[in-house]
């Protein structure tokens, strides 16, 4: 039997600027599966989010995978494979008086 896992990793948050998730620790995984549900946009509020990974949650790097820009509401989805020990969604929100309501979520199965 597969072993399967989902977190909530941002629950209805709202952001104005930069910011990375909290580390999800998921070496046991061997697939993962972001999901990013934009509740609200304002100010033009555009939304760029790139995967990251780390060996220990610690130091990160980009593991290479990236949202399309991420503009209005609704439901977007990014699949990742070969991530290693940890993985994090390194945000970016550009706009003018920009805020974003949010949720994140990471899906992960074996």
């Amino acid at each position: 039997m597969r072993r399967s896992h989902t977190a909530v990793i941002e629950r209805s948050a709202v952001f104005d600027g930069s910011f990375a998730t909290e580390p999800y620790e998921c070496a046991w995984a061997s697939e993962a599966r972001w999901f990013i549900r934009v509740l609200d946009v304002e100010g033009g509020a555009l939304l760029r989010a790139s995967v990251q990974v780390s060996p220990d949650g610690l130091f990160w790097c980009d593991e290479g995978t990236t949202f399309p820009d991420i503009p209005e509401t609704g439901l977007y989805s990014l699949p990742v494979r070969d991530f290693g020990g940890w993985l994090r969604l390194n945000c970016a929100i550009s706009g003018t008086n920009p805020a974003i309501k949010l949720i994140i979520i990471l899906a992960l199965k074996e």
